[in-house]
C-alpha cells in the first residue's frame, strides 16, 4: 500500500475513531431539583436543624456558589426557564404558572438528543410546549410516585441502573418535595430517612413569628427536604458502584424559595437565590467555594458546551466552565430576576450583584403576600392576625404592605433579609 493510500485510509478513519473516543467520554449530566426550598435550608449552606449529609459531602468535594439566582421563584415558569437557557418572559406563556413553553424554541434535552445522549425526567413535571408535545425531547418521562412515597424520587436509582449503558446520559430528577402538602411525615420512615425534624431545631427567620405552629411547619418542610436528601444519596452510591461518578457533572438546586411568606414567588433572595452545588470529580478541578454571581440560565449552555454541541442561539444563559478551573472567574456582572403570576397579581423585575438588589415593581397598588399554599398555612394564618392585632415588626408587616414602593434598593451586605 502506498504512503498517499495510507494517509487517505487514516483521513477517513481518524473521524470515526474521535467519535467513538468522544462518545466514551462525553460527561453524564444529573439535575437534582428540589421543590419550594430556599437557599440556606441546607447544612452546607449553613442551616444546622436541616439534616442534608449528601448534598453537604457532594459540596465538600465539588463547588458550592454562594451568588447563584433563578430567573423566577415559580414553580413551572423558573423550570421552564432552566431547560430551555432563557428568561421567563422570552419563553412564551410560560412566563406565567402552568403555562406552556413557546413550540419554536429548542429544550436541553432534546439538544443533548442529538449528541447522543439518553434522556429521562422523574418526578415533578411541570414543563410543556404550547402544542402539547414533549415527549421526543425525553427518552423516558414518569412522575416517580408509589405508595408510600409521594415525593417523586421512587424511580431515580432504577433509571440509573437500567440505563443504555452504551449512551452518556442526562437525567432531570425532580423532587415534589418540599412542596405543600407535607405528605412525608405521613410517609416517614426513620430506618430510611433517620428521626425527624424536632421543631425547636429550626431557624425561624426574622420576617415570620417565631410560635410553636409556625415551628412545627418549618419542622415538616425541613423533613422533606431530608428525604430529598436521601435519595440523592443513593443515585451517588449507584453511581459509585458503577463506576460512573467521577465522569458526571452534577447540579443540586431548587426551582424556588421556602412556601412559607416572603420567600416563594418573591423577587428578595429568600425566594429568588438558590442553593447549587455542581460535583464532577473528573472536570472540577478547583473545588470549595464560588463566589461568582451565577442565573440559573447557564446551566444548559454549559451542558451543551461540555457535551461537544454547537452553541444554541436561542440560550440566554453562559457557560459555567470557567468556574470549574477557576471558582473565582466572573461569568456575568448581574442576574436578573422577574415574577409575573402565580395566584395572584404582582408584577414585578429584580436586578442581583453580588452587593445589591434593585427591585421594580410593576404593579406597587398590590399586596405580594406569596402564592395560594403559603396563604393558607397556618405560618400566614398567624401573621395575618397579629398584623390584624398591630404587633408586627417591620419585616414581618412588610408581607402585608400596600401600596408598595415603585422601586426597592437593598444593600445585601448590610440588610440581607
Amino acid at each position: 500500500m502506498t504512503t498517499q493510500r495510507i494517509l487517505m485510509l487514516l483521513a477517513l478513519l481518524l473521524p470515526l475513531w474521535r467519535l467513538g473516543l468522544s462518545a466514551q467520554d462525553q460527561p453524564n449530566f444529573i439535575v437534582f431539583i428540589a421543590d419550594d426550598v430556599s437557599w440556606n435550608d441546607y447544612g452546607c449552606y449553613g442551616n444546622p436543624g436541616v439534616c442534608t449529609p449528601n448534598i453537604d459531602a457532594l459540596a465538600g468535594n465539588g463547588i458550592r456558589f454562594t451568588n447563584a439566582y433563578l430567573t423566577a421563584s415559580s414553580c413551572s415558569p423558573s423550570r421552564s426557564s432552566i431547560i430551555t437557557g432563557r428568561y421567563p418572559h422570552n419563553n412564551g406563556k410560560a412566563a406565567e404558572l402552568h403555562l406552556a413553553i413557546a413550540d419554536h424554541l429548542p429544550w436541553l434535552p432534546g439538544l443533548l438528543q442529538d449528541e447522543g445522549y439518553y434522556t429521562a425526567l422523574s418526578g415533578k413535571d411541570h414543563m410543556k410546549r404550547e402544542d402539547g408535545s414533549q415527549v421526543d425531547f425525553w427518552d423516558h418521562n414518569d412522575p416517580g410516585r408509589i405508595e408510600g412515597n409521594s415525593g417523586g424520587e421512587a424511580n431515580w436509582v432504577n433509571l440509573v441502573r437500567d440505563r443504555p449503558a452504551e449512551r452518556p446520559f442526562f437525567f432531570w430528577f425532580a423532587s415534589y418535595d418540599a412542596h405543600r402538602d407535607w405528605d412525608g411525615a405521613k410517609e416517614w420512615k426513620a430506618d430510611l430517612y433517620g428521626p425527624m425534624t424536632n421543631p425547636a431545631d429550626v431557624v425561624v427567620p426574622p420576617f415570620l413569628l417565631d410560635t410553636p405552629e409556625t415551628r412545627q411547619d418549618l419542622a415538616s418542610y425541613y423533613n422533606e427536604i431530608a428525604r430529598h436528601d436521601y435519595f440523592i444519596g443513593k443515585v451517588v452510591e449507584e453511581l459509585r458502584r458503577q463506576d460512573a461518578l467521577d465522569n458526571t457533572l452534577i447540579f443540586v438546586l431548587a426551582d424556588n424559595g421556602r412556601p412559607f411568606p416572603r420567600a416563594k414567588t418573591r423577587l428578595h433572595d429568600s425566594g429568588m437565590k438558590t442553593a447549587l452545588v455542581a460535583h464532577w470529580p473528573n472536570g472540577i478541578q478547583s473545588t470549595g467555594t464560588s463566589d461568582s454571581l451565577v442565573s440559573v440560565i447557564d446551566i444548559a449552555p454549559t451542558f451543551l458546551e461540555l457535551a461537544d454541541g454547537e452553541p444554541c442561539e436561542t440560550f440566554q444563559g453562559l457557560s459555567l466552565t470557567p468556574l470549574f478551573s477557576n471558582p473565582d472567574a466572573l461569568i456575568r456582572r448581574y442576574a436578573f430576576s422577574e415574577h409575573n403570576w402565580h395566584d395572584y397579581e404582582a408584577l414585578g423585575r429584580s436586578v442581583r450583584t453580588t452587593d445589591w438588589l434593585y427591585i421594580d415593581n410593576l404593579r406597587p397598588e398590590l399586596p405580594w403576600q406569596g402564592p395560594a399554599d403559603s396563604v393558607r398555612s397556618v405560618s400566614h394564618q398567624q401573621l395575618l392576625a397579629a398584623n390584624k392585632a398591630g404587633t408586627l415588626n417591620t419585616a414581618q408587616a412588610e408581607v402585608f404592605l400596600a401600596p408598595r414602593p415603585e422601586v426597592e434598593l437593598y444593600n445585601m451586605k448590610l440588610d440581607p433579609y
